[in-house]
């Protein structure tokens, strides 16, 4: 395909999403299966320019004067990947295949388009005016620049196995895909992002992938796995257990010794945690299905650690999944911040005394955050707040209260909050 095309398809996939409310993954594989011609580097420029466009959909509406798909995708090829003004044009004018010629108008502002400087700080951070004050809450004046880096492209971070591998055999494994380790953690290895309309590199190709050596993992919830503190020889709960990146992160600092047991509501994500945790090597883990009648009997009383990755709005990974900021609503964040409030009920009963509770989100919204774990201590007797890590790296992110907060500006990676409440024997 050429530009024309390309450029005509991701329009047509940001008019679906915005006409259908459709999720941009469903509105991309739609396209995909319409456009069996186009290859695989078609498919990454259609990808990457509809999620850039809506990483910045407020911003380049801002600098356009003007919301529509098709302004929006002009603005993003000529501010955020750099066209010349004439590819621009060419590409648009392009028959039979381009979006039709630019207007004067159109011409007029991809040269001089409206500064960013008047906006307000949700349209210069890119997300809805409703959660402005949610975002003030969080950050204070630096929201919009927040905002901002939730709005970048993400690396991909790995996570090093050392059930099967160590950091170094690792890294000379990825040699051809360009990771590097990272300062913080020292299982933690990165691969930079790409240009948008790059493909990157499958890791799930690398032979070691699926020998078990390494999983794909934000630095941030590896971070947050962390906050478990010392797990081995341990009893710990992953109480929210999804699809098993967390529970494996815990496995894999236990050294499969101890016992790590994983539920979740919906008994169908645990099918892959059950299949990570085979490649991965591990052998103390226990899945307790909720297919099964009563599946966490036996449990109350007795976790040193139960290790809660709540349900939330993933404010904490807009970079990622760009078009959930618009999507949500203050309906959906009561539901959220109503499951929160659930799951920590039901970890408590499960905390030995001397044991630690991990309340984790991947939400930079204090309604999620804060808020739940205050409403937690007023309502609950026999738990106490404790700092979130002791790790003098990881200082730097804690709040007064002793919150792990992270966010792509501070820490360079997902939005993340942790907060670790122990029972006292």
């Amino acid at each position: 395909m050429r530009d024309a095309g390309r450029l005509a398809a991701a329009i047509d996939v940001l008019t679906e999403i915005e006409t259908r409310h459709r999720p941009v993954r469903l509105a991309l594989k739609s396209w995909g299966d319409s456009a069996r011609y186009a290859g695989a580097k078609d498919r990454a420029f259609v990808s990457g320019l509809a999620l850039d466009v809506l990483r910045r959909r407020r911003s380049l509406a801002w600098r356009m004067g003007e919301d529509a798909p098709r302004a929006v995708a002009l603005a993003a090829i000529r501010f955020l990947w750099d066209w010349p003004l004439e590819r621009v044009a060419e590409a648009a004018g392009e028959e039979p295949h381009g979006v039709g010629p630019l207007t004067d108008a159109e011409r007029a502002t991809l040269e001089r388009p409206r500064s960013l400087a008047d906006a307000s700080d949700a349209v210069r951070g890119d997300y809805p005016d409703w959660l402005d004050a949610s975002m003030a809450r969080a950050f204070g004046d630096m929201r919009a620049p927040e905002g901002a880096a939730l709005a970048e492209r993400a690396p991909v971070d790995l996570r090093v196995n050392l059930l099967k591998s160590d950091p170094e055999r690792t890294l000379k494994a990825l040699t051809s895909l360009n990771a590097e380790p990272t300062d913080v953690l020292a299982t933690a290895l990165r691969m930079p992002a790409l240009d948008a309309s790059a493909r990157s590199g499958a890791v799930e190709t690398i032979p070691q992938f699926s020998k078990g050596w390494f999983e794909v993992q934000d630095l941030g919830s590896q971070i947050a796995a962390t906050c478990a503190g010392e797990v081995k020889g341990k009893q710990v709960l992953d109480l929210c257990a999804g699809g098993g990146g967390k529970t494996l992160a815990l496995a894999g600092a236990m050294g499969n010794t101890g016992q790590i047991y994983a539920y979740d509501s919906d008994a169908r994500r645990l099918a892959d945690t059950i299949r990570r945790g085979d490649r991965a090597g591990v052998r103390n883990l226990q899945v307790r299905s909720p297919a099964n009648p009563d599946p966490l009997k036996g449990l109350e009383g007795k976790m040193d650690v139960v290790f809660i990755d709540a349900p939330c709005s993933g404010a904490g990974s807009w970079r990622r999944h760009p078009d959930t900021k618009w999507r949500l609503t203050p309906e959906t964040l009561e539901r959220r911040m109503a499951d929160q409030d659930s799951v920590l009920d039901s970890g408590a009963a499960f905390v030995k005394p001397g044991g630690r509770m991990v309340y984790v989100t991947c939400s930079v919204l204090p309604e999620e955050d804060e808020d739940r774990v205050t409403a937690f201590l007023a309502r609950t007797e026999g738990f106490v707040l404790s700092p979130a890590t002791d790790d003098p790296k990881l200082a730097r992110y804690l709040t007064s209260e002793g919150y792990l907060r992270l966010s792509p500006r501070t820490s360079g990676t997902d939005g993340f909050f942790v907060a670790v409440l122990e029972k006292p024997r």
